[in-house]
Formats: structure tokens, sequence, C-alpha cells
């Protein structure tokens, strides 16, 4: 599982280094192979290669016919991108998927659990005020599977 916060910087090629805590585990348990693609809040999604195989199944396996799911195949399955970490722990991020996500110099990477989330440092912050300031109206609006939930 990944998670936590971190902040990421990125250098003038377009590279980040991967945070030293999951370096090893992705190099161990997925050979440091990675795919990047992006996602409907302006941010990247980076899965380890063999999560997001599993991911990509379940896309495939939407209904054609369906307009919701094309767009989604198109945004995430059409932006995938294979990258691999270097000696020193570094991806490639592709240029295309960088200005997707308006990314520059300063990154901040969200652990997701089988994934993480890359965003621009500044849309982060933003985005988190956003979240906070409406939560207390959205209570009514969760899932049931959430509704039994004790933090």
């Amino acid at each position: 599982m990944f998670r936590g916060v971190n902040n990421i910087t990125l250098d003038s090629k377009g590279r980040m280094a991967i945070p030293s805590r999951y370096r090893e585990r992705l190099r161990e348990d997925h050979a440091g192979q990675l795919v990047v693609t992006v996602d409907r809040d302006l941010c990247l999604l980076i899965y380890p290669h063999s999560e997001w195989e599993e991911i990509e199944r379940k896309l495939n396996r939407l209904p054609s016919f369906n307009r919701q799911a094309r767009r989604l195949q198109r945004l995430l399955v059409g932006h995938a991108t294979e990258v691999e970490m270097d000696g020193h722990g570094r991806v490639l991020l592709p240029g295309p998927l960088r200005e997707f996500a308006g990314l520059e110099r300063h990154a901040v990477m969200i652990g997701q659990g089988n994934k993480f989330e890359l965003w621009d440092e500044t849309r982060w912050r933003e985005q988190r005020e956003v979240w906070l300031e409406e939560a207390p109206d959205e209570e009514s609006d969760l899932p049931s599977e959430l509704e039994s939930l004790s933090l």
C-alpha cells in the first residue's frame, strides 16, 4: 500500500525521483516498471505496471457503446505511458503528460493505496482547500459502504 504525501522536484528534463521509501518495493515487486496516465482532476496517476494491467483489463471490459465508458477509456488507456525507474530511482515523465497536469518544477506525490497521484504543488494546495470546504455539505452523498466507517 502506498500512502503519504511527498514533495517532489522535477528536473529540467522532466525527471522525478521516486521517494526512497517506495523505490525498493517498486524494484523488487515490479522491476521498476510503472505506468503513468491522466486523471480527470488534472493530475497524473502512477501505477506499478502489474497494478495497471488489472485496471486496464477492467477498462477494456466496459461496454464500448456506453459514452462514459468510452471517454474513460480514451483518457486513461489512451494516455497511459510506460516508464521505468533508472538506477537512481528516477522516472522521466513524458512532456504531454506533464503539460496536461501543469507540472513544472514543484509537485506533490500522494500515495493512494495501489497507485500514486502526482499533482502540481499549487494545484494540489488549491484543490485540497476546495475539498476541505466542500466536505461538510457532501456527507449525505457518501456511498453506502462508507456510512458505517468510523475514523
